[in-house]
């Protein structure tokens, strides 16, 4: 039962669930294509610091910090990014 705490802490989530003004690490993307291409070459990186901001009024797109500047992604390419909730990866 000793696991169960850390897998509490460590859960993991899709970048799409993340409240506002919430922080979290990627720790992997399941895209493919030209669309993992794009993703990782915009910073979705496994390791890297993710802040979200803002919705859209009607909720798609997302506004998200990552690496000191600011990325909106819509609700279908943030899915695919998996993510951990917390100050730590």
């Amino acid at each position: 039962m000793e696991s169960s705490d850390s897998t509490e802490r460590t859960e993991i989530t899709t970048l799409d669930r993340i409240g506002p003004k919430c922080r979290c690490h990627v720790v992997g993307v399941r895209a493919s294509g030209a669309l993992r291409k794009r993703v990782l070459a915009m910073g979705m990186v496994p390791g890297v610091e993710v802040e979200t901001l803002q919705s859209a009024p009607l909720g798609d797109p997302t506004e998200y910090r990552v690496k000191g500047y600011c990325l909106s992604l819509r609700r279908a390419e943030a899915r695919l990014i998996e993510v951990v909730q917390g100050d730590e990866p």
